[in-house]
């Protein structure tokens, strides 16, 4: 899978709803139903740990129009896989006795989901205690996901002593993940939102022990409760050197040198608990995690309804995506559906945009702005049938615009305001621009 096909299904997390509900709930075929109801549908997405699920959604009164408002989790695949294909039956699907054991196979499923979410949070949890090649959740069944993390207690809310000396050297602590180690720098995510998250949380930022060495991170203050806060909006990442230079904490012994990133708030902090140059950092001294927090710079871009793009270059989180990774990337990385693209240079940079033939992907796009940054524009812009305002404004450097723009039937509306005034437009172009009748109107 190209990398830009991974990243834009982590920018549209509600998309994944509809493509597993296009899948196993819509009918393939008139007068058939599809492979299970919505309602198990649902059960199966709940079922999973990691699913985020607002109060006051339940499967009683649970709407398809209601899961947009719902984050799908990391093992609703693997719950899926194991429904719809199990492995564990005696008989073939050839068998004319499939159809009732897969039946009773599935209904024995369901009654026992609440034990495998049970088995899953243990697995989230403690994945780094088991062998290697258990850690992939794609690697068990059912029955081995249970056998390997029954002897795990969930009711367990700090390290020991013993594992906090341990995790000074390994950087491995209790309610915690390490996802990335290279030459310099190893990446520690923090996602449990219970007691031991916050275990790991205060361990890693030095129980707010700024004076001896350690952090000044409001979530690891055992006496205050910002951890919580943070946590329910998304992952902590803390990251640390390799190479500590004979500097450490007094309490944790861990490297005084320390950073702690939040894609959703937008914080990216220093051990004093200051905000960093994160682009700099990124394509510096810590260039080699740059690809691994690409999708979570992605997942700030579009909107929680996952229709509008609005970028201000170069602030905000979809700014620093630009600005790490650039426009062509940008372009794309975003899913197709995407309604309103909305893009503005507020940087001194002489930004002069050759805008990607890639554009014309966008079918469903109605507006689009591109302020101050294109110089030029494809000709595929014409295939954005369903456009129907598009702003050109302060573009200075924009010397032409296609013709394929006369092709837009439902377009109603050109912004060139503050734009070149030599911009040469086709011949069809301004003769639709010039038809009072047409309802196509522009500013210039």
């Amino acid at each position: 899978m190209r990398f830009t096909s991974l990243l834009s299904n982590l920018i549209v997390e509600q998309s994944r709803f509809q493509v597993l509900f296009d899948k196993f709930v819509k009918p393939k075929e008139k007068d058939k139903k599809g492979m299970m109801p919505f309602e198990t549908l649902f059960a199966i997405i709940a079922a999973d740990p990691t699913s985020k699920i607002p109060e006051g959604i339940d499967i009683d009164t649970v709407k398809p129009q209601d899961m947009d408002k719902v984050k799908i989790g990391k093992y609703t695949q693997w719950l899926l896989k194991k429904f719809v294909n199990p492995t564990t039956l005696d008989v073939t699907p050839e068998s004319p006795r499939y159809k009732g054991a897969l039946k009773q196979y599935q209904e024995l499923f369901l009654e026992d989901l609440y034990k495998v979410t049970g088995d899953l949070r243990k697995f989230e949890r403690f994945k780094n205690r088991l062998p290697l090649e258990l850690r992939n959740i794609d690697n068990l069944t059912i029955e081995t996901l249970y056998d390997n993390v029954k002897d795990f207690s969930l009711e367990k809310t700090k390290a020991t002593k013993e594992e906090k000396k341990e995790a000074s050297k390994t950087y491995q602590h209790p309610g915690a993940e390490i996802m990335f180690r290279g030459p310099k720098w190893t990446l520690i995510k923090i996602e449990d939102q219970g007691a031991l998250g916050k275990d790991a949380a205060e361990w890693y930022g030095g129980y707010y022990l700024p004076d001896e060495g350690e952090s000044r991170w409001c979530t690891s203050s055992p006496g205050l409760t910002y951890f919580y806060t943070y946590i329910k909006q998304g992952p902590l990442y803390v990251i640390l050197p390799n190479d500590d230079k004979g500097l450490v904490g007094n309490k944790t012994g861990l490297p005084v040198e320390r950073y702690q990133f939040h894609f959703p708030s937008n914080q990216f902090m220093d051990r004093h608990d200051r905000q960093i140059e994160l682009v700099q950092y990124l394509n510096g001294p810590m260039s080699e995690l740059k690809e691994f927090f690409k999708p979570e710079f992605a997942r700030g871009l579009v909107n929680q309804g996952g229709n509008k793009v609005e970028i201000n270059y170069p602030d905000s989180s979809a700014g620093k995506f630009v600005a790490l990774y650039g426009f062509d990337e940008l372009f794309e990385s975003l899913p197709e559906t995407i309604e309103h693209l909305l893009i503005n240079n507020k940087s001194k940079e002489n930004i002069a945009l050759d805008v990607p033939e890639s554009l014309g992907r966008f079918k469903s796009l109605q507006a689009l702005l591109l302020q101050n940054i294109v110089k030029t524009l494809p000709e595929s812009i014409g295939q954005l049938q369903n456009l129907n305002f598009l702003a050109l404004p302060s573009n200075k450097q924009l010397v032409g615009l296609p013709e394929t723009i006369a092709d837009i039937p439902g377009l109603a509306f050109i912004n060139l305001k503050d734009s070149n005034s030599n911009l040469e437009i086709p011949e069809r172009l301004r003769e639709k621009l010039s038809d009072e009748g047409g309802g196509f109107y522009y500013v210039n």
